[in-house]
C-alpha cells in the first residue's frame, strides 16, 4: 500500500530495486492468485458506469507493428478513439482487465520501462496488444494533450502524487463527459486509535474521510458518481500474505543491508497494523465524471 512513501524515507542505495522488487508484489498476485470476483468487479463497474465504449468507426489505429515497442504520449494519441489511460500501471494486471472487458483502447503509463515491457508481452499472448499501448512517464508530468481520455484509471497508485494533486491536475486530460477511477487509502471512521492514525499521518499525510475525499473532487469539478472500499481479502489474501515470500527473497539478495531490512520492516508493521486496524481505514474507490 505504501511503497513510494517508505521508498523516500530509505536511503537512495536501494531505493529503484526496492520499489521494482515491492510494487511488483501487488501485479504479480493480481496475476496468479485466483481473482475472478476482482476481474467480474471491474467488468460490472465499467458496464455500470459506461467508462469505456466502442472505438469511433474509421478510426481504428494499425498497431500491428507498435504492439513491442514502447511510444511517446504524442504517438499513443494520434487517432480519434475511445480511450482509457491507465496511470501507474505497474505491469498491467488493470490494463490487461480493462482490455479485456471494455472495447476501447487502453494507454498504460508507468516510470518504470520493466514493468512496461511485461505488460507489452502479456497483452500479445492474451490476445489485446493491438489495443494497448505503454507509454513511459510519470503520473506527475503526464505527456499529453488535455482532453485527450473518455476515462482515467489508477488503482493503488494515485498516492506517489497525492490525491488532491491527482485529482486536480489530471481533470484537463479528461474529454467532458469523461470519467476518472482511482482508488486512495481512506479512514472509515471519524475517529480512531491513536496508533493507527499517527502511523498513516506520518506515511500519508493526505489520508482523509471519505466524505472528505469526496468533497476535494467535487472541488476539483467532478460529480460524484459513486465509493465504494474494497473488500478485506483484496489486501489480507492477495497482498500481505503473498508479500512475505517477495520480502524474504529480497532480504537474501541485500544481506546486511540496514536500508533493506528498514522497509521490510515497515512492510511487515503495515500488514500487523492491517490486521488489527482494518475496520478504521481501507483503501477506497472513488468515481467521478466531469
Amino acid at each position: 500500500m505504501l511503497l513510494w512513501d517508505g521508498l523516500h524515507k530509505t536511503k537512495r542505495g536501494v531505493s529503484v530495486e526496492a520499489y521494482t522488487d515491492f510494487a511488483s508484489v501487488y501485479d504479480t498476485f493480481m496475476d496468479e492468485t485466483p481473482y475472478e470476483e476482482w476481474a467480474e468487479f471491474i467488468h460490472q463497474l465499467i458496464k455500470e458506469y459506461g467508462i469505456s465504449g466502442q472505438a469511433a468507426p474509421g478510426k481504428e489505429k494499425d498497431k500491428s507493428s507498435a504492439s513491442a515497442e514502447t511510444l511517446s504520449g504524442s504517438e499513443a494519441l494520434d487517432s480519434e478513439r475511445n480511450l482509457v489511460l491507465d496511470l501507474g500501471c505497474g505491469t498491467g494486471s488493470s490494463a490487461l482487465l480493462l482490455a479485456k472487458h471494455t472495447q476501447g483502447e487502453i494507454v498504460a503509463l508507468d516510470l518504470f520501462p520493466q514493468f512496461l515491457e511485461k505488460l507489452q508481452s502479456r497483452a500479445e499472448q492474451q490476445g489485446v496488444s493491438k489495443r494497448v499501448t505503454t507509454v513511459v512517464g510519470s503520473m506527475d508530468s503526464l505527456p499529453f494533450a488535455e482532453s485527450s481520455f473518455d476515462a482515467i484509471w489508477s488503482e493503488g497508485a494515485i498516492y506517489n502524487v497525492g490525491f488532491m494533486r491527482g485529482v486536480h491536475e489530471w481533470f484537463r486530460f479528461i474529454k467532458p463527459g469523461g470519467y476518472l477511477a482511482v482508488t486512495d487509502a481512506s479512514w472509515l471512521t471519524d475517529n480512531r486509535p491513536k496508533e493507527i492514525e499517527e502511523f498513516w499521518l506520518d506515511a500519508y499525510p493526505e489520508i482523509d474521510t471519505i466524505a472528505n475525499k469526496t468533497k476535494q473532487m467535487a472541488q476539483a469539478g467532478y460529480k460524484d458518481i459513486h465509493t465504494f472500499v474494497l473488500p478485506d481479502n483484496c489486501w489480507e489474501t492477495n497482498f500481505y500474505q503473498p508479500q512475505r515470500e517477495a520480502q524474504r527473497l529480497f532480504l537474501q539478495r541485500h544481506p546486511n543491508n540496514l536500508t533493506a531490512q528498514e522497509l521490510v520492516r515497515n512492510q511487515q508493521r503495515e500488514a500487523i497494523l492491517y490486521s488489527q486496524y482494518k475496520h478504521y481505514y481501507g483503501y477506497v474507490f472513488y468515481i467521478g465524471r466531469k
